[in-house]
């Protein structure tokens, strides 16, 4: 499996050497909050690295593919999810097999989430590493507000394709191997304590 999404990978990355690659972006950034396993950021770090001065364009493309695809995620959810008598459908069943990261137990938990937290839940996704999919899917299916789904969509996608683009553009190959090494963790610390001032002003204040 791990020779697989090795494979994945280096394929998504050849496409920065391509003319095609902000095509390219942009439909791997759509896919990749439906169904796609690897991220988009693999390949807007490489053709930003290549055209430091294209970085916030190229930023803006996975961005906007990444919410549309978010859309698409949250019709599915809405539309073809569960069955007439509440039941997985055959392509929930086909999801819950096939994609990884996508569980029955962890689409179940979710649902607690959005409960508590709405809007934190899908920033929390859309700027982690969290898998996304699982999220806008869900959304669609616990008929989350859709006003709502969108804006947190845009802003947590937007923070971290653009974040990551000015990283590229101000240090160039040297932040590189930071970014691929440590971006995830400091992505998890920062939403941590946003996340975590909000709950202490609802709780504590």
């Amino acid at each position: 499996m791990m020779n697989v999404f090795k494979r994945l990978y280096n394929w998504v990355l050849s496409w920065a050497e391509t003319k095609y690659g902000a095509i390219v972006l942009f439909v791997f950034a759509f896919a990749e909050s439906i169904f796609f396993p690897i991220p988009p950021d693999v390949l807007l770090i490489a053709l930003a690295l290549g055209a430091a001065a294209k970085a916030f364009k190229y930023a803006f493309i996975c961005t906007i593919g990444s919410v549309l695809g978010a859309f698409v995620g949250y019709a599915i959810g809405n539309y073809a999810w569960l069955t007439a008598s509440g039941e997985f459908s055959v392509f929930a069943n086909f999801f819950f097999t096939n994609i990884p990261g996508f569980s029955i137990e962890l689409y179940e938990n979710i649902k607690n989430l959005f409960v508590e937290w709405d809007f934190w839940v899908i920033f929390t996704a859309g700027f982690t590493p969290i898998p996304y999919k699982v999220f806008t899917i869900s959304a669609g299916a616990f008929e989350i507000n859709l006003a709502m789904f969108g804006i947190a969509s845009l802003i947590s996608r937007g923070a971290r394709f653009f974040l990551i683009a000015w990283l590229m553009w101000k240090y160039g190959e040297s932040i590189k191997g930071f970014i691929e090494k440590y971006f995830n963790l400091l992505a998890f610390g920062f939403t941590f304590l946003l996340v975590g001032g909000f709950v202490l002003i609802k709780y504590v204040i």
